[in-house]
């Protein structure tokens, strides 16, 4: 692919404006608004789907033969809050450089990529399963303020849209304004994020079946602390959606 650094801080900021039909990847190949713009080319090089064998609590992708269900190890060392965690795609470097640019320099017009990967993967499963809610993953309302929207919230009503499947961003909040979670360790990243949030609603769940949305897994530790929560007030399931799904090297 075609790579272009030093022009996407000024593409990204025409595109604001006047959205034109090419790849904000490779800035050569043809793509829409309604693709996220990323090109063909760019997808087939650079969107690895996760597909059997992975962890059957965390999705984490294994290479070789495995026919039966496993359970990887970095499951067995942590005290997981949620049933299983599920993502469309491998954290490549293309869905990273995407993600990273959606999220930190306002890059809106990779949602509709972002949502596609996840849509795809996730709707038959959700649909079959008979969820009741999906809830996405809070933001701290200062890095909220700061970023101007929540990408799990942006993804959670996609898929709603998708399934009919109500979402209810109202339940649990970010109480902690958290250490990011990029540089730490797994025993750093669980130690991070206790009581990290909150109920908030003034009424419990009544044994829903929730899916939680965000858009990146790695260990865990994030979207276990809010299951928990969620367990906690009367969840009776609940299961992790991401758009990717990474691994601490």
């Amino acid at each position: 692919m075609k790579r272009l650094s030093h022009l996407k801080p000024w593409v990204d900021a025409a595109l604001g404006l006047f959205y034109p039909n090419v790849c904000q990847i490779c800035l050569a190949g043809e793509s829409r608004r309604d693709e996220g713009y990323v090109c063909l080319e760019c997808r087939d090089a650079g969107v690895h789907p996760i597909e059997p064998p992975y962890c059957s609590r965390c999705g984490l992708k294994f290479d070789g033969l495995i026919t039966e269900e496993f359970t990887c190890s970095n499951c067995g060392e942590m005290d997981l809050h949620f049933d299983r965690a599920r993502a469309a795609v491998e954290f490549s470097p293309l869905v990273q450089e995407v993600v990273h640019r959606y999220k930190y320099n306002r890059a809106v017009w990779f949602e509709p990529f972002l949502a596609e990967l996840l849509n795809d993967c996730a709707l038959q499963t959700v649909n079959s399963e008979r969820y009741d809610l999906i809830v996405p993953i809070p933001l701290h309302f200062l890095k909220l303020r700061e970023r101007e929207f929540n990408q799990a919230g942006q993804l959670a009503r996609a898929l709603s849209g998708a399934t009919g499947i109500p979402v209810n961003a109202r339940l649990v909040i970010r109480a902690r304004d958290t250490e990011t979670q990029t540089a730490l360790s797994r025993v750093k990243r669980a130690e991070n994020m206790k009581n990290a949030f909150a109920w908030r609603s003034t009424q419990k769940l009544n044994g829903e079946r929730v899916v939680l949305v965000d858009d990146i897994l790695t260990t865990g530790a994030t979207a276990s602390a809010c299951a928990k929560v969620l367990r906690q007030n009367g969840a009776s399931e609940v299961t992790v959606w991401t758009v990717a799904r990474g691994g601490l090297k």
